[in-house]
């Protein structure tokens, strides 16, 4: 049986220069209220990442937040992580469910109305809908959607759309508005002194949205 997708309200993304770096950031954003973090490091070897997500794993869950990895399918199960979130250009969908297992969660980043054209919504369990800004974090992103876009894709999912690429704690009732299930946020918290009290805050955002 699969397992129920956590709150994505406010869903971190890490980012390798985290300034109080990513594993405390990534506490402390569960200690702020997220019940989804996700591990990214396009630059880590699978043996480092592996080892930062075990350690994750261990810290996150008993403050009941899962961690998904990016990308790395095979990090993920090693990891005993939560599941993964691919690409367009990552790994397969079939290929990442038939790595992870069925009871896994597995997100699928989406850029157009052409990438929910797809005949495996039962093998994915939310999609990351964006970029809606432009951002940094990502120069080789797609053309931004903005908030009409992004609505469209939300409409379009069949399953929970979260809103990413450059969304911040001030775009909550917009994002919300549009029809997504939360925020994907990485600056925000990422680079702030205080990632918990910046999770709180969006948290707090989001619910009185």
């Amino acid at each position: 049986m699969r397992a129920k997708l956590p709150d994505p309200a406010v869903y971190p993304v890490s980012d390798p220069s985290a300034r109080i770096g990513v594993e405390a950031a990534c506490v402390a954003a569960a200690r702020g209220g997220a019940r989804l973090v996700q591990l990214r490091d396009k630059t880590a070897s699978d043996e480092e990442l592996t080892a930062l997500a075990r350690r994750l794993v261990a810290a996150l869950t008993p403050l009941g937040c899962a961690l998904l990895i990016n990308d790395r399918v095979e990090v993920a199960r090693a990891a005993g992580a939560a599941g993964a979130h691919v690409g367009q250009t990552d790994a397969e969908v079939a290929q990442a469910r038939a790595v992870l297992g069925e009871t896994a969660i597995l997100g699928l980043s989406v850029e157009a109305p052409e990438h929910l054209a797809r005949d495996d919504w039962d093998r994915i369990d939310y999609v990351g809908a964006g970029p809606v800004f432009a951002t940094a974090t990502k120069p080789d992103h797609a053309t931004p959607l903005g908030w009409d876009g992004l609505a469209r894709l939300c409409a379009l999912a069949p399953v929970p759309a979260v809103a990413i690429g450059g969304v911040k704690t001030g775009h909550a009732g917009l994002a919300k508005g549009a029809g997504a299930a939360g925020l994907a946020m990485v600056s925000e918290i990422f680079a702030s002194a205080d990632p918990e009290a910046a999770t709180r805050a969006a948290v707090t955002a989001w619910r009185d949205a």
